[in-house]
């Protein structure tokens, strides 16, 4: 039986958001606001089916990763520094993490509150030059404030209101636009219109991402309890809560789609795209996109550094030393947002931050794939809870879909990958 503990948002009663909504407030973000919004513009429909793959594989892999936290009690960051052979091997894997998940969510913390200050420019909140740093300052103080008050469990419900929040904006926000329904369909089945190839594999790395695996694992060890009917309710999480996210993806590909035809600003895509939306069909359509915006910006704004904070607590505190591990959480949290609000501020784009965390993202993420299955298949680690014959099958895909999505990050950061 599920334990109702702690958020007790999962129970045998029926299902409820649990703690893979965390999953779904990260990957959206402004990011993956802003790769939607640009596929919609530029190829219409078409790529609809690139964000189901991406949906699926997400699932597949985010569930080995909550199998593994949920059944060995471990966060990712421990399991995987302990299945290390070597001293070596694990000081490597330690600095991979850290490049990864500390440098990288520092560079990409400013890009999730500056696409939080432009939601609420496009609500009317400022629209001038000396607004935008004062936005900046105020939702990466909020961020911050959040993160010294709340406890975990309090973070998460806050989170999981955001992500509903989000889907009635973007879902919703479909009601109020005119869509071509039938061309909508036609884009799930798979196709590459001419130079949309780029654009198709940006869709599902912005989905499959390597920080949502620790932040997943660190979230529900403690939600779900260590047999088939934990991992069932857990698996049903996490289907409910990625497919979520997987529509919203593709409620903003549609909104693009919607005003493909109309000629852009040039002020972005996501001014782009409020812009049209307001043009075509009045200014209700640009407050819902905007209000999607501002919450895909704060949610991924908070679970960045929550997932920098859970990984250097498990790598650096003692298990044995709650109070430690606190302390290095909140420390770490803060320090991420710190960083990416400054970066805001002074509109600091953060180049070789971003190129160190592509190049060890792109190492990490086939490494982390291929580590999961490897735990997630061991009967000497799981047990009776293993992966059977299907999940290994279809985790050996993910794993090689993660593997070519890797070798992209680090051709992009060497610049011989648009």
């Amino acid at each position: 039986m599920v334990p109702r503990k702690t958020l007790g948002l999962v129970t045998t009663a029926g299902y409820r958001p649990g703690p893979a909504m965390l999953v779904t407030a990260a990957f959206i973000g402004p990011g993956t606001v802003t790769a939607c919004a640009s596929a919609g513009i530029g190829f219409g429909y078409a790529l609809l089916w690139a964000l189901v793959f991406a949906t699926i594989a997400t699932i597949i892999l985010q569930n080995m990763a909550a199998r593994v936290a949920i059944v060995t009690s471990q966060g990712l960051a421990e399991a995987t520094l302990a299945a290390a052979p070597s001293p070596p091997v694990r000081w490597a894997m330690a600095a991979l993490i850290f490049a990864a998940l500390a440098i990288g969510n520092s560079a990409y913390q400013a890009g999730n509150i500056s696409g939080t200050g432009l939601g609420l420019a496009l609500l009317g909140m400022g629209d001038d030059t000396l607004a935008a740093p004062l936005r900046a300052l105020a939702v990466g103080a909020l961020a911050a404030i959040l993160v010294i008050i709340g406890k975990p469990a309090w973070l998460e419900k806050l989170l999981i209101a955001l992500v509903l929040a989000m889907s009635l904006a973007f879902i919703g926000g479909l009601a109020v636009i005119d869509v071509d329904w039938s061309a909508a369909a036609r884009g799930l089945i798979p196709s590459l219109p001419s130079a949309s190839v780029f654009t198709a594999i940006a869709l599902i790395g912005t989905t499959v991402v390597p920080y949502n695996l620790f932040l997943h694992a660190a979230s529900v060890r403690s939600q779900f309890s260590a047999d088939r009917a934990g991992l069932a309710a857990s698996n049903r999480d996490t289907a409910v809560s990625v497919t979520l996210g997987g529509l919203l993806s593709m409620a903003v590909v549609i909104m693009g789609a919607a005003t493909a035809a109309m000629q852009g600003t040039g002020a972005g895509p996501l001014d782009d795209v409020a812009l049209r939306l307001e043009a075509l069909f009045g200014s209700s359509a640009r407050i819902v996109f905007a209000l999607g915006l501002v919450g895909a910006g704060f949610s991924s704004a908070l679970t960045a550094p929550l997932a920098t904070g859970y990984v250097l607590a498990e790598m650096l505190g003692s298990s044995g030393n709650p109070e430690r591990r606190t302390r290095i959480f909140k420390r770490t949290a803060l320090a991420v947002i710190a960083i990416g609000t400054v970066f805001a501020v002074f509109s600091v784009n953060p180049v070789e931050l971003i190129l160190i965390a592509q190049s060890a993202n792109g190492l990490l993420l086939p490494i982390l794939a291929a580590f999961l299955l490897w735990v997630a298949s061991r009967r000497a680690s799981l047990g009776a809870l293993a992966n059977g014959p299907l999940a290994n099958v279809a985790g050996a895909v993910v794993v090689l879909v993660c593997t070519g999505l890797g070798l992209r990050l680090i051709l992009r950061a060497a610049g011989v990958w648009p």
